[in-house]
């Protein structure tokens, strides 16, 4: 039978697939997760042209526009000024409003190589570099957009690499939490993002992307299931991975599945598993 026609990019083949998931998984176990790692494993989960040598030329590249940063500036916004100099002004990385409708926006390798990208890419790639070269640098994950700190919190310095590495005053960053939210920003807000919580966002909007393109729900089934494997992840993408393997003709799998489901909330929620319960039984009823 032939295969089912796939716009690019391409998934991995089954065996490389199952490799790229069970490194995924170790690397996100670990006691320091390397964020990098987990993007370009998320990236060579989604396209199959990123290969072991696309991956190390990715790592490279990042070592590579370290190097090009001076050496130790003097405080925070120094440091937050030489990145932008480097990576906005010099290397035109930033973001357009059309790069959130390409699901490259997303993968590390393709970011790095268009110098475009979705706010927490262009943001990983800031922290990357950033970080290799000594600087006490993390990800911000303001409601609606991500963007980088810089120092502690006393001496915070904020920057948007969507916005080519702008550094941002504090009415800034008010404003970009007032239009997402429509209420003032909360301190709260400003913490540093771990390495978890910026994989999860990541392929949070992968999965944003493909919802809207139903013809990928392929993409969408990979993000769910890379996102599995992240500890303490969302019950609730137990359902999701239910709900896209029943869109995808697996109805056994995916009934399944939406029983896993059922029966973690019943508990806290027993008509909502009752309800899931009967898509599962819908589902297996479409193998008549």
């Amino acid at each position: 039978m032939p295969r089912p026609y796939l716009p690019p990019p391409y998934p991995p083949g089954p065996e490389r697939s199952a490799e790229l998931r069970r490194r995924f998984a170790e690397e996100a176990r670990s006691e320091r997760p390397d964020l990098s790692a987990l993007c370009l494993l998320i990236g060579a989960e989604t396209d199959g042209s990123l290969d072991e040598a696309g991956i190390d030329a990715a790592q490279q590249e990042l070592d590579r526009l370290a190097g090009e940063l001076p050496y130790r500036p003097d405080g925070p916004r120094a440091w937050a000024e030489a990145v932008r100099r480097l990576l906005g002004d010099r290397l035109e990385f930033h973001g357009t409003p059309g790069d959130y409708q390409r699901l490259e926006s997303s993968l590390l390798h393709e970011v790095l190589r268009r110098r475009r990208g979705l706010p927490i890419l262009l943001s990983v790639v800031w922290m990357e570099v950033a970080r290799r070269a000594g600087a006490p640098v993390y990800g911000v994950a303001l409601p609606g957009h991500f963007v980088v700190g810089f120092g502690p919190a006393r001496e915070r310095v904020l920057a948007d690499p969507f916005d080519g590495g702008r550094v941002l005053t504090g009415a800034d960053a008010e404003l970009l939490v007032v239009e997402a939210t429509g209420a003032p920003p909360d301190p709260a807000l400003l913490q540093p993002a771990a390495p978890l919580e910026v994989v999860q966002r990541v392929l949070n909007n992968i999965r944003a992307w493909a919802a809207a393109r139903p013809e990928r729900s392929d993409v969408a089934l990979r993000a769910v299931e890379l996102a599995l494997l992240v500890p303490s992840h969302p019950a609730r993408l137990r359902y999701e991975r239910g709900q896209l393997l029943v869109q995808r003709g697996a109805f056994t799998a995916g009934a399944d599945e939406l029983d896993v489901y059922a029966d973690l909330i019943e508990v806290v929620d027993e008509p909502a598993a009752r309800k899931v319960r009967q898509e599962a039984r819908i589902a297996r009823a479409k193998l008549n």
